[in-house]
């Protein structure tokens, strides 16, 4: 008995901190992600419908939005006066659980009436929400409550648009692919039927387009100005909603309490209309509470932290979810899960399937689900090419290889870095025989085709831009040439990473001899690269001239241009101890790259600067990452401490205020862009293990 005591005590802290986000009290201000789609076991790729959830807008509803549809929320209406929007609320939201597909939250739209709502992505097609309602007051109080909801439609007129039912309506909804996904081929299903459905018939239902006049509801005095004002403000790819507004009255005694419950679901064809009212009247049964147990088990395997600053405790929690939120079952050509960049917003881009630099997450996303991040990764080896080659982009549906001046392009090579990392989480032998096999046939095509003058050292192939993960707004690349002609600081200390990573996998399997391979080949390369690429000068590591190696391009020492690429010979270990004294000292300037908030892509100073840019100033989070780790490799762990909670302060403001993760943050305010809920800033989480490693004198 006492043995399986303290087994349990030891389990203890884990689960205590699994039901961490099952036992909160947010409020807008709180550093939460409020993003939620379908968990893995329901999830599916053609029609994946997630929502945000919207409650920071004075202006606006406490709704669930969609980019392009559907959104759903309520209104409340009680003697003559009605709540819609935030600032209208006798008392915020409060939210108390909140997971990668569901969350829980409480408010008062009128003094004493207290409304506790739980809200589920259940499956890819189908979302569950329960309003439970009670009369706090000492008074009967008549209420009228008035769910709304409203979707795109390609049609002027609503008739044709939608029908009601019982207890709700169909709808036809057109979700329309971006020229991306048309020209790859990506099949999402875009012309959807929808449902509507709710657990308690409706006094009343009105359907209305919103560029007409609605009709007022029976009940609800000033609700159509309202909803005429305030649903406009949604975006959409079509301009014109369809609006439908349900209507009940009951009075609720003191003490009374009430609830229903509604189902928002979507389907591919017309013929599948009656199977999805089926589907989705079970679902207003579904045990909600079991979603939540479900959901503390997968988070239970999240490691403890020991957190004194609750800002960041929340954003590791929200780092996982984000992470989790993105990862997808087997589908199509993938017979193992994989991940998506972004579910909502969907956008072709980032819907595609993995590339090498996102999966750069799964250091982080490997302690919440270890077999999760090495199936990842096999999805790059059940696709791998006979001559070793990975292609660039590998999702379900698209073998995405970019064919260009005769050549494939491939992802930047991290791809034995990430597995040596990973493995050093699982501990999973098996996973790294795999991954050994696959990286050294993947690193001898990689050598073989990127260098092209056969010296040693490897210039971005094929559409080299692209494959150089700086695909856009690169100071070298706009001002300078095009990246192939370049051998840069960039390619090879990742080339040299790879390197070393196949020679500690070839150690711990016991191929000693290829170590010793492995080991001269990144010696050698460091060594080209130490002469080759460092400016003694300026005491900084540039791409040079391929032809020549020199600094030089067009005009003398153009290609001196001070880019966070020069910072990878720290995380390569290709840095000497001089060298890396030099770096350091650079990248502390802070009229350079030591910036408010983290590492910029572009040192500051250059005129191509712009710190809300693209690649030509903003901090990138796995970037700045992977300084981190360098940073603390050449023993500066106060530096790298400091670099780490610059970035993460970034983060925590726009989860206060947006409650969204960014693709890029600036260095310099508290900005970020272009496309948001984006799986890499999940990488977050990673800092914050490796902080406390240092705060435990553990690194």
């Amino acid at each position: 008995m006492k043995k399986q005591v303290s087994i349990f005590l030891l389990f203890l802290p884990y689960m205590i901190q699994a039901q961490y986000l099952s036992n909160l009290s947010s409020t807008r201000n709180d550093p939460i992600f409020t993003t939620y789609a379908a968990p893995l076991a329901r999830s599916g790729y053609k029609i994946d419908q997630g929502y945000q959830f919207l409650w920071n807008d004075p202006d606006r509803g406490i709704e669930f939005i969609s980019r392009d549809g559907p959104n759903a929320g309520i209104a409340f209406y009680l003697g003559d006066q009605t709540r819609l929007k935030l600032n209208e609320l006798y008392h915020e939201p409060i939210v108390t659980a909140s997971y990668s597909d569901l969350l829980t939250y409480f408010y008062y739209p009128f003094k004493n009436i207290r409304v506790e709502v739980f809200f589920s992505v259940f499956s890819s097609q189908l979302a569950v929400g329960r309003y439970h309602i009670v009369n706090e007051g000492s008074y009967p109080a008549k209420l009228t409550v008035l769910p709304y909801f409203y979707y795109p439609s390609k049609e002027v007129s609503a008739t044709a648009e939608h029908q009601n039912i019982f207890n709700g309506f169909t709808f036809s909804l057109f979700k329309q692919r971006d020229s991306w996904m048309v020209e790859h081929q990506i099949p999402v299903v875009e012309h959807l039927q929808g449902i509507y459905l709710c657990s308690v018939p409706f006094d009343s239902i009105k359907t209305f387009p919103l560029a007409v006049d609605p009709i007022q509801p029976t009940s609800g005095k000033g609700i159509r100005s309202k909803f005429q004002n305030t649903l406009l403000k949604q975006k959409f790819q079509q301009p014109q909603l369809n609006c439908m507004i349900g209507s009940r009255s009951f009075t609720m005694a003191p003490g009374e309490k009430t609830e229903f419950r509604f189902v928002i679901g979507l389907a591919d064809t017309v013929n599948r209309k009656a199977d999805l009212y089926v589907k989705s009247k079970l679902l207003l049964e579904v045990d909600l509470e079991k979603l939540v147990k479900e959901d503390e088990k997968v988070y239970s395997r999240i490691p403890a932290l020991q957190f004194h600053d609750k800002d960041q405790e929340m954003l590791y929690w929200s780092a996982f979810s984000l992470m989790r939120q993105c990862i997808m079952p087997p589908e199509g050509s993938c017979h193992f899960n994989y991940y998506v960049f972004s579910r909502e917003p969907k956008w072709g881009w980032g819907y595609g399937g993995q590339v090498f630099h996102e999966s750069l997450t799964m250091l982080a996303y490997a302690y919440m689900d270890p077999e999760g991040a090495m199936n990842s990764q096999r999805v790059y080896m059940e696709r791998q090419h006979a001559n070793g080659y990975i292609n660039y982009r590998t999702g379900p549906y698209l073998d995405e290889t970019i064919l260009y001046n005769g050549m494939l392009t491939s992802s930047a090579p991290w791809y034995n870095y990430e597995n040596l990392e990973i493995y050093k989480i699982t501990k999973d032998k098996s996973f790294l025989q795999e991954a050994y096999k696959s990286g050294k046939e993947f690193y001898q095509y990689y050598v073989a085709s990127r260098d092209s003058n056969q010296n040693g050292l490897c210039e971005w192939g094929a559409h080299a831009e692209l494959e150089s993960v700086r695909d856009a707004r690169v100071a070298v690349w706009d001002k300078v040439g095009w990246a192939s002609n370049f051998e840069g600081p960039d390619v090879n200390s990742m080339v040299v990473k790879e390197a070393r990573s196949l020679s500690d996998m070839a150690k711990i399997l016991g191929y000693l001899h290829e170590a010793e391979k492995w080991d001269s080949e990144a010696g050698k390369r460091s060594d080209l690269i130490n002469r080759f690429l460092w400016d003694p000068s300026t005491r900084f590591y540039y791409n040079v001239n391929r032809n020549d190696q020199s600094f030089t391009y067009t005009v003398k020492d153009d290609l001196k241009i001070k880019e966070i690429i020069g910072f990878l010979p720290l995380w390569s270990h290709v840095a000497d101890r001089e060298k890396s004294i030099y770096l350091i000292e650079t990248m502390k300037d802070p009229d350079e790259f030591w910036r408010p908030y983290g590492v910029p892509t572009l040192s500051a100073k250059d005129g191509y600067y712009n710190p809300i840019g693209y690649w030509n100033g903003p901090v990138w989070v796995q970037w700045d990452y992977l300084l981190f780790r360098g940073l603390l490799d050449y023993g500066y762990k106060i530096e790298a401490y400091e670099l780490a909670s610059r970035v993460l302060k970034n983060m925590i403001v726009h989860l206060k205020n947006d409650h969204v993760f960014w693709e890029f943050y600036s260095p310099d305010a508290y900005q970020a862009g272009w496309n948001k809920t984006y799986i890499w800033a999940g990488i977050a989480a990673r800092f914050l293990i490796d902080m406390e490693r240092i705060d435990n004198d553990n690194y």
